[in-house]
C-alpha cells in the first residue's frame, strides 16, 4: 500500500475541489465484509491526472462520468483517474471492505455477555479507505451524506441526526431531562438479511478523516440542551452502568458546552452532540464532529476514584473543544496537528477547570500528562511542538508525531502562551482565526497571524523559540544570602524564555512538618539584571515554577531539598507538590537521586497527601519504573516491602471510610505489589477488603493476575473467575491471568497467540502481553527475549499500524535490563526493515532501555 506524501497532497489540493460524498453502507452482508457504494461529485481546475484512495476487499466496479473503468486499475490502495479535463465529474465505486479487528476503519466487535454485535468507523489519517473510496487528505473538505443499511434491531450513529426511512429519528422531547432506552427495534439485536435503511442528514465541509458511523443495539440517553440534540450511548451490557453516570457526563457535556460558547463567538457548527462508547477503542476518543467515540473503559463497571471521574470528564472537554480545534478550522497538512491536539489538550484542562466541580485539574496534568511530554521530548525521537513540514513528508511519518509532545508539551507550551500574552488577547486571537478559517483549513503561520493581530507582542518570535525547537530546559535557583536579606538567581539550561512564579515558604512555627506560603514572585526569564535582595531570612522552601505555567525541569536548593524531604506533605497546595514531586522525578531519572530515596521520600510523604492524583501518579512512578525498571533482582524485593508498608499505612488511614478513593488506590497497589498470595488470596476467598472495598471484578482479576504471576491459582481457577465476569473484560482478565501463569506450557501458548496467529483482537493482543513478560518470571522467559525482534517484525508487517504499536509498547520485554537485550534491539533496528509505527516504538523503548541501564549503574 502506497501512503501519501505530503507533496502529493499538494498537487491534488492544486488540481481538485470536491464537493460532495455520497455514501451508501450496508451493514447485512455477513461477518466478514460490508457492502460499501460512493459517488464522489468533484471539480478539476484543468486538465490532469490523480488518483482515488481504497482499500477493498473486492472492487466490484468503478464509473467515471459514465464511462466503465476497469477495477484491475487498483494498484495497492490508489485508482488512478487519467486525462480528466477541466470542469465537473462524478466518479462511482462499489466495493467489499473488510471488518476490523483493530480497531482502524470500520471495526466489529461481538459482546461476549449477550452475544450482541456493534460495529463502528475510525477513520484517522488514512483509515477512511477502509470504510469508502476518498480523496484522502484534510484539506479537501466536503460535505458528506451517508445512508446506511442495518439488521433489524440496530440503530444507526452519525455525524448528523440519523433517521430510519421508516420512521422518525429517535429524538428527545424539549427538556434537559434525560430519556433512557435501549434503541431496539421489534426482533432484537441479532443480524438480519432484510435490514433497516437510515439517513443520515448531511454534514457541512469537513475533511475525509472525521466522518464516523455507528450501528448496533446501542442503550442511548437521550435529552436536549441549547436546541441541540445531545445523546450518549453504549453496548446494551453496559446500560446500567452507563445509567448511573448518565447525569454525571450529560451534566459535565452541557457545562462545557456553555462554556465554549462564553469563550468562542463561532456556535457549535453541527447540528446534534452524540457520545457513544464503543468496544475496544484504541485511543481516549475521536473528536469525529456530531458523533464523538470513546474508549468504552469509561463506562465504569468497578469502583473508580474522582480522579479516574475527572479523566473522563477532561476527554469530554477535550474532544469538544476538537468541534472548534480541528472540526470547524482542520489543519492542512499533519505537520500542524500540535494545532488540534496542543489546543483541545489545554482547552480541556483549563475549560474542565473553569466549568465544573473538577477545579484542580492541572495537577493531575502536571503529575500524570506533563511527564509524558518530558520523557518523549528527552529522547531521540523528539520533535518540535510543530515541526518543519519537511519533517513530516508522508502519513506514516504523521503518525509518529502523535505523542507526549503533540498533547502534553503543547498544552503546556499553550499555558505559557496565556502566562505571557494574557488570556484576553489569547482568546481574541483564536477568534480571529476561527473567523478567518472555518469550515476551512489553516497552518501554524495562519494562526500566528490570526494572533498577532490581537497583541503587540512578538507572537512569531515566541513560535520560532516555543514551537520549533526541541527539548527540555533546566531551571536551578541559585539561594544567596546577605547581610540584609536573602538573593535569588535563576540558571536557565536551555534557550526559552519563561514567565514563572516562584514560591517562597517558611517553616509554620505552630507545626515544624507544614509549611506557609510568604510570597510568590513572578520573573521573566532569563533575568537581564543582576538578582535582587530580598528582605529578611533565606526560605526554608524556595520553588521554581509555582504554579507550573511553563515547560521545564526544576531543581532545588539543597536547603530546599531538605526542607522537601521533610515537609512535603505539608505544602499547602497540591500543583506545588506535584512541581516537587516531578523535579524528584526527573532527578531519579537523570541519575541525581537514587530510586531508594525517590521510595522513602514516598513513604514518608504519601501517608499524608490529600490529593487522589498525587497519590496515583507516585505511586505509577514507584512501582512501574523504580521497581520494575530502575532496580535489579537483587534491589527489588526491598523496593516491594516498601510499597507494601506505604500501601498499608494508606489502608490503616482510611478505615474511617472518609477516604474511599485513596483506599481505592491504595488496595489497588498493595496487590500489585504482593510477593506472597496469603493476604490477597484471602481477599479474594471473602470477596472484600478488611473494611472494604467489596470486590468488584476490577479487583478480581487484579488479585487473580497476581496470583497467577506468583504460581497460586491455576487455569481452572480463571476458568472459574470467567465463568462468574464472561463480559469483555472478563475475557481480557483471563487472557492476561493465562499469560502470566509461571510455567513453561502457559508461555509457550501466550507466544503462539501473541505471534503465531493472527486471531486477537487489538484489545485481547494487549491483555495477553501485559500478562506475558513478569520481572518475578525472567529466566522463565528468557528464551523470548531475543525471539521478540524478528517476531514483532512480522506481526507489524502482517497486521498494521495498530498492532504494531500494541506490539511495540506492551510486548516489548521491558523487564530485561542488560546489555544484551540492548544489543538486540540496537541490532533490530540498525538491520531491519520495518513499518515506522513499529520502529518508533522500538527507537522509544531503546532509549528507555538505556536510561535505565544508567540508573541502575548510578551514571
Amino acid at each position: 500500500m502506497s501512503v501519501l506524501t505530503r507533496d502529493e497532497a499538494q498537487i491534488r489540493a492544486q488540481l481538485l475541489d470536491v464537493h460532495r460524498y455520497t455514501i451508501a453502507l450496508d451493514l447485512t452482508t455477513g461477518e466478514d465484509t460490508f457492502d460499501s457504494r460512493t459517488v464522489i461529485q468533484f471539480t478539476t481546475r484543468a486538465a490532469g491526472d490523480t488518483f482515488v484512495e481504497l482499500k477493498p476487499a473486492a472492487l466490484r466496479s468503478v464509473t467515471l462520468d459514465g464511462r466503465t473503468l476497469d477495477p484491475a486499475g487498483l494498484s495497492g490502495n490508489r485508482l488512478a483517474l487519467t486525462a480528466l479535463d477541466a470542469g465537473e465529474h462524478e466518479l462511482r465505486i462499489e466495493a467489499d471492505m473488510r471488518y476490523s479487528r483493530t480497531g482502524e476503519g470500520m471495526h466489529r466487535f461481538t459482546d461476549p455477555t449477550d452475544g450482541e454485535t456493534y460495529v463502528y468507523t475510525q477513520l484517522f489519517l488514512e483509515d477512511v479507505q477502509r470504510v469508502f473510496a476518498a480523496f484522502d487528505q484534510p484539506d479537501l473538505k466536503a460535505v458528506f451524506e451517508l445512508s446506511v443499511t442495518a439488521p433489524d434491531g440496530w440503530t444507526v450513529l452519525g455525524n448528523g441526526i440519523a433517521r430510519p426511512t421508516d420512521g422518525p429519528a429517535a429524538e428527545p422531547q424539549q427538556t434537559d431531562e434525560p430519556q433512557r432506552a435501549d434503541e431496539r427495534q421489534q426482533t432484537g439485536g441479532s443480524e438480519k438479511s432484510s435490514g433497516r435503511h437510515w439517513t443520515i442528514a448531511p454534514t457541512p465541509l469537513i475533511s475525509t478523516y472525521l466522518v464516523a458511523v455507528a450501528a448496533g443495539p446501542w442503550h442511548s440517553v437521550r435529552t436536549e440542551h441549547a436546541g441541540l440534540p445531545f445523546g450518549i450511548h453504549c453496548r446494551r451490557s453496559l446500560a446500567p452502568y452507563l445509567d448511573a453516570d448518565a447525569d454525571e457526563i450529560l451534566g459535565i457535556t452541557r457545562a462545557c458546552y456553555d462554556r465554549y460558547h462564553e469563550k468562542f463567538q463561532e456556535p457549535y457548527p453541527f447540528d446534534s452532540y452524540d457520545q457513544a462508547f464503543v468496544p475496544e477503542f484504541n485511543s481516549g476518543a475521536m473528536e469525529n464532529p456530531g458523533l464523538v467515540t470513546f474508549r468504552d473503559e469509561f463506562v465504569y463497571r468497578s469502583a473508580v476514584t474522582d480522579t479516574e471521574r475527572q479523566t473522563r470528564a477532561m476527554v469530554i472537554s477535550h474532544e469538544m473543544a476538537h468541534m472548534w480545534f480541528g472540526d470547524l478550522v482542520t489543519l492542512t497538512w499533519w505537520d500542524d496537528i500540535w494545532l488540534n491536539e496542543s489546543f483541545a489538550e489545554y482547552m480541556g484542562y483549563q475549560t474542565l477547570t473553569e466549568a465544573t466541580r473538577f477545579t484542580d485539574t492541572w495537577v493531575d496534568f502536571g503529575i500524570g500528562r506533563k511527564a509524558w511530554g518530558y520523557d518523549a521530548d528527552q529522547r531521540p525521537s523528539t520533535h518540535p511542538v510543530a515541526p518543519d513540514p519537511a519533517a513530516v513528508p508522508d502519513t506514516a511519518s504523521a503518525m509518529l508525531n502523535f505523542d507526549g509532545i503533540s498533547y502534553a508539551k503543547g498544552a503546556s507550551a499553550l499555558r505559557q502562551l496565556v502566562a505571557w500574552l494574557g488570556e484576553k488577547d489569547f482568546l481574541a486571537g483564536i477568534n480571529i482565526h476561527f473567523a478567518r478559517h472555518k469550515f476551512a483549513n489553516a497552518t501554524l503561520a495562519d494562526f500566528i497571524d490570526s494572533l498577532a493581530q490581537a497583541t503587540d507582542r512578538d507572537v512569531h518570535a515566541w513560535a520560532a523559540q516555543w514551537l520549533r525547537t526541541t527539548g527540555v530546559d533546566t531551571l536551578t535557583p541559585v539561594v544567596g544570602g546577605t547581610e540584609t536579606g536573602w538573593t535569588l538567581d535563576v540558571v536557565r539550561d536551555g534557550s526559552r524564555p519563561h514567565r514563572i512564579n516562584v514560591g517562597t515558604y517558611d517553616l509554620d512555627v505552630a507545626g515544624q512538618d507544614r509549611l506557609v506560603v510568604r510570597d510568590l514572585i513572578e520573573l521573566d526569564l532569563p533575568l537581564t539584571e543582576a538578582p535582587t535582595a530580598h528582605p529578611g531570612r533565606r526560605p526554608a522552601l524556595v520553588v521554581l515554577n509555582d504554579g507550573d505555567l511553563t515547560y521545564a525541569k526544576v531543581r532545588l536548593d539543597a536547603a530546599s531539598w531538605d526542607t522537601a524531604l521533610r515537609a512535603l506533605s505539608g505544602i499547602p497546595d497540591p500543583l506545588t507538590r506535584a512541581v516537587i514531586w516531578n523535579a524528584a522525578r526527573d532527578m531519579v531519572r537523570d541519575g541525581e537521586l537514587a530510586p531508594a530515596a525517590y521510595l522513602d521520600a514516598a513513604r514518608a510523604h504519601l501517608p499524608y497527601e490529600t490529593d487522589l492524583a498525587l497519590v496515583e501518579g507516585v505511586l505509577a512512578f514507584a512501582a512501574d519504573q523504580i521497581t520494575d525498571r530502575y532496580l535489579g533482582a537483587d534491589d527489588r524485593p526491598a523496593a516491594l516491602a516498601t510499597l507494601t508498608a506505604l500501601c498499608r499505612d494508606l489502608i490503616r488511614r482510611t478505615e474511617d471510610g472518609n477516604h474511599p478513593g485513596l483506599r481505592l488506590i491504595a488496595v489497588r497497589h498493595r496487590i500489585d505489589a504482593a510477593t506472597q498470595p496469603d493476604t490477597i488470596q484471602d481477599w479474594l476467598g471473602s470477596d472484600s477488603v478488611p473494611g472494604g472495598p467489596e470486590l468488584d471484578p476490577e479487583l478480581r482479576w487484579r488479585i487473580l493476575t497476581r496470583l497467577a504471576v506468583l504460581g497460586a491459582v491455576d487455569t481452572a481457577a480463571i476458568d472459574a473467575e470467567l465463568a462468574r465476569d464472561p463480559s469483555a473484560t472478563g475475557q481480557e482478565g483471563a487472557a492476561r491471568c493465562r499469560a502470566a501463569l509461571p510455567d513453561p506450557a502457559s508461555k509457550a501458548d501466550a507466544w503462539r497467540r501473541l505471534f503465531g496467529s493472527d486471531d486477537l483482537s487489538n484489545y485481547l493482543f494487549t491483555a495477553t502481553a501485559k500478562g506475558f513478560w513478569q520481572p518475578e518470571q525472567a529466566e522463565l522467559v528468557q528464551e523470548y527475549v531475543p525471539r521478540y525482534y524478528p517476531e514483532a517484525v512480522a506481526l507489524a508487517a502482517r497486521r498494521g499500524p495498530a498492532i504494531a504499536e500494541a506490539a511495540g509498547r506492551y510486548a516489548f520485554p521491558v523487564h530485561a535490563v542488560d546489555e544484551e537485550s540492548l544489543r538486540l534491539a540496537q541490532d533490530c533496528l540498525d538491520g531491519t526493515d520495518m513499518i515506522p509505527a513499529l520502529r518508533r516504538k522500538l527507537a522509544d523503548q531503546l532509549d528507555d532501555l538505556h536510561r535505565a541501564l544508567k540508573v541502575r549503574s548510578g551514571v
